[in-house]
């Protein structure tokens, strides 16, 4: 049509997948934010099967975007050794369930046809993502609660950093790994974990508010950190996202990015305070 401006309408057409792929993201996180809160509420197998099913995801992806023809052998031993893990971690074996993990990096270097470094990355990788959770859940005590705590920071860190981003822009965090991320998105996203951290702990009595203001600090920055590390393999091995499993986000890996490095923090600093039957208090009690 004489006089249109393609420009234009390459902006809009970009502007309405933007609006669908925001949809998307919101009716996503309105299904899986109540399902993840209510099987952390509920605790025992049905935590356990949760985070089973995701690390699962979370390895099948990995190993798709390292090796696009599919290594069978090293993405099955894996698989065992994830519901291995859950299974003993389920059944109060948490020891014997982290003993796991380098006996599949060995059977996964083994079986590897190649990358067997990448690959045997990321079982080291999703088994973190299912074993911090339930290091932190299986705390009686303060298990839900910490749960939620980390949630609120995770949470509050990637919708805080990505509405101020996109509303204040600036210089970029790290563009060579993650163009869109802007400084003022992380420091938005970085103040609003505190913020949400701390409502989630409120009712708990006498707690240094300094030193849990200091922990959501230092959770919401790795969340970020693990953003950009996922950002940065899929950059490595030519990909866009982990996979499609999930409307508006891609996939699992790239809902739980922040949350691994997070919950691995969470879970190692719980362990070093509380021992393995109170990591929950360990990283909550000051």
């Amino acid at each position: 049509m004489a006089g249109s401006d393609p420009a234009a309408a390459t902006r809009t057409d970009t502007s309405a997948a933007s609006g669908r792929n925001l949809s998307l993201r919101i009716l996503s996180a309105a299904v899986l934010a109540p399902l993840a809160i209510g099987v952390a509420y509920w605790g025992s197998w049905p935590f356990a099967l949760f985070w089973t099913m995701a690390a699962l995801a979370v390895w099948w992806e990995w190993v798709r975007l390292v090796d696009h023809e599919g290594s069978q052998a090293p993405l099955a031993v894996g698989g065992c050794a994830l519901v291995l893990e859950a299974l003993l971690a389920a059944s109060g074996r948490i020891d014997k369930a982290l003993i796991i993990v380098p006996l599949a990096l060995f059977g996964i270097a083994v079986t590897a046809a190649k990358d067997a470094k990448w690959i045997a990355g990321g079982i080291v990788y999703a088994s973190v993502l299912l074993m911090s959770p339930l290091i932190l859940r299986a705390d009686e005590q303060y298990g839900f609660l910490t749960i939620l705590f980390l949630f609120a920071i995770v949470w509050a860190t990637d919708i805080g950093g990505y509405f101020a981003g996109r509303a204040i822009g600036g210089p970029k965090l790290a563009p060579a790994i993650s163009p869109k991320k802007t400084w003022s998105g992380a420091i938005a996203g970085t103040a609003a974990a505190i913020a949400a951290g701390l409502a989630v702990v409120q009712s708990v009595q006498g707690q240094s508010v300094v030193t849990l203001a200091l922990v959501a600090f230092g959770l919401s920055v790795l969340s970020q950190a693990g953003d950009l590390f996922e950002s940065g393999f899929k950059r490595r091995f030519g990909a866009k996202d982990a996979s499609g499993l999930i409307p508006g986000h891609g996939g699992v890996m790239d809902r739980l990015d922040g949350f691994i490095f997070a919950a691995a923090a969470a879970a190692c600093l719980g362990l070093l305070r509380g021992g393995f039957d109170a990591a929950g208090g360990g990283l909550l009690v000051w």
